[in-house]
């Protein structure tokens, strides 16, 4: 089973997708992270030297030509699921959860880790939540599109297994 964790950035789609995946015995990809390796440079540079028009047309190559694993938890970005025909394409080839949390849940946990982080790098406090409650309305009607809305609030593998009904 491919399952395809969606959410925004700070949503812990790599922290619980990797324990997710230690849990069920799956392999674990973070779309990010092979995006990265494809194109020999961080989401960041890539950013910087080519816009988000051509990284967002990049992901959609990567998330739907990459021949995955039949068992395999895939990260995808926080902004993937909103670009081309990504969230009907990942609903078509996976279980698609959607991990949820408020702006002020998010903001807290992405105040420390926004230097990898393009879109966010130079926001903090007010700024910062006002950021993520904007884009997080926009985002949230391809989110809403998963199978399963999950709250990411103290969740565990073991609970997602379950909601997924995987474990």
């Amino acid at each position: 089973m491919k399952v395809f964790l969606v959410g925004f950035m700070g949503s812990g789609k790599t922290t619980i997708g990797k324990k997710l995946a230690n849990y069920l015995k799956y392999d674990f990809i973070d779309l990010d992270k092979l995006i990265e390796s494809k194109v020999g440079m961080s989401i960041v540079e890539y950013f910087e030297l080519h816009g988000e028009n051509a990284f967002r047309d990049l992901e959609k190559d990567v998330l739907q030509k990459t021949e995955f694993p039949e068992n395999v938890i895939i990260a995808t970005g926080g902004g993937a699921p909103c670009f081309a025909d990504n969230m009907s394409w990942m609903n078509e080839n996976g279980l698609v959860a959607y991990l949820s949390l408020s702006p002020k849940a998010l903001a807290n946990r992405l105040e420390n880790s926004k230097t990898d982080r393009p879109l966010i790098r130079h926001l903090k406090g007010d700024e910062l939540e006002g950021f993520i409650s904007t884009k997080l309305a926009e985002r949230e009607p391809f989110y809403n599109q998963s199978k399963f809305v999950v709250s990411a609030s103290d969740l565990t593998a073991e609970r997602l297994a379950f909601y997924l009904n995987l474990g």
